[in-house]
């Protein structure tokens, strides 16, 4: 008669990957229901976007058999509870991870890749939320087709909230929400940060598992802004792989880097890594180099998280205020799903591995 002590005995030499403990050590195993030779019970990973999702599911099911008999039969319900290690913060507190997306270069596509590694997540089954913090540039309306939304003030706790805009699934918030879209932002670098303070503040964000913050090209005072406010779970770099662009990265990188700042790096992604034609998706042409993003990579021992190429649909997807994820069956879609798996991957390792990050003090 088969036992749940003898499921759990055999699950125990199943280890996760990433995290290279067994699944029953790290408390993945739930719900273990035992019928006869039926067996039925829940594999809890660290997120929805797991890329290893079925090579876990095999692994349990080659240990039950081995150890249980051939002849039983499983069944795994694969769930997913994304990790944090932001337990009891003041600030967002439904806000699981907070993620930024940073560039060196102006141009090199952040805000295309912002918009759809959030919809990349948000498919994978997890809740996203974006903060344009580009002020004085903002994309992200006109990206995800909301430039004539505006976000709801309502009263909470006896302070006014807004309400961050919801468009395909994810919560957002801009200044481009907030001004006439044909109106520049002319503001001083203290008027542009406390603007960032309010978004991270002011809004009703409610639970999150990733919080992506766009930020602007460069190294500025929203950057500072955003490490001294709140503690960044980790940050990711955004390049195009001509030499002038990673020159840029190079710096963007080094500041996460820096020890009074020490944002862990979660990895980089080569935008418009290769041209390809939609109807030869085989046929690839280097047009601003090759391989940049990884060299990038390489030299700061940070993974490679993706390569995404430059097709034209993204570029249409963005004009049209639906990005290419929306199409899921688009090659290009699938480079943002990979890129986003790999995100998801290395912020699970991030967690079970380092510590929290400090918010950062800066005179």
């Amino acid at each position: 008669m088969i036992k749940e002590e003898n499921v759990l005995a055999a699950l125990s030499h199943v280890e996760e990957p990433d995290l290279k403990k067994d699944l029953v050590t790290l408390n993945m195993v739930k719900d273990v229901v035992i019928n006869g030779s039926d067996i039925k019970f829940t594999v809890v990973l660290t997120t929805p976007a797991c890329p290893l999702k079925e090579v876990i599911r095999q692994r349990c099911m080659d240990a039950l058999h081995e150890h249980l008999g051939k002849d039983i039969t499983v069944d795994i319900h694969m769930s997913a509870e994304v990790t944090s290690i932001r337990n009891n913060s003041p600030q967002l507190p439904g806000v699981k991870n907070i993620i930024a997306i940073s560039s060196g270069k102006g141009g090199v596509g952040k805000s295309t890749v912002t918009a759809n590694l959030a919809i990349a997540l948000k498919n994978s089954g997890a809740k996203v939320g974006i903060i344009d913090a580009d002020i004085f540039g903002p994309s992200i309306p006109l990206m995800f087709g909301a430039e004539d939304v505006q976000p709801m003030i309502t009263p909470k706790d006896g302070k006014n909230m807004i309400h961050p805009v919801n468009q395909f699934g994810i919560k957002m918030i801009s200044i481009g929400f907030l001004t006439p879209k044909d109106n520049a932002v002319v503001w001083r670098g203290p008027m542009a940060s406390q603007a960032l303070r309010q978004f991270l503040g002011d809004v009703d964000w409610g639970d999150l598992d990733y919080l992506l913050i766009d930020l602007p090209p460069g190294t500025s005072d929203i950057h500072l802004s955003l490490v001294q406010t709140v503690p960044v779970t980790g940050a990711v770099v955004v390049t195009t792989p001509q030499k002038v662009a990673l020159a840029d990265a190079t710096k963007g990188l080094a500041m996460f880097k820096q020890p009074q700042i020490n944002v862990p790096i979660l990895g980089v992604i080569e935008n418009m890594a290769y041209f390809t034609p939609e109807e030869l998706p085989e046929n690839k042409y280097y047009i601003f180099g090759r391989d940049g993003g990884k060299e990038l990579a390489k030299k700061f021992a940070v993974p490679l998280l993706g390569e995404i190429p430059i097709v034209q649909s993204i570029r249409e997807g963005g004009d049209e205020g639906r990005p290419i994820m929306m199409n899921e069956d688009s090659p290009a879609a699938q480079a943002f799903k990979e890129a986003a798996e790999n995100l998801a991957q290395q912020l699970a390792i991030r967690n079970a591995a380092q510590p929290a990050t400090e918010r950062v003090q800066v005179a």
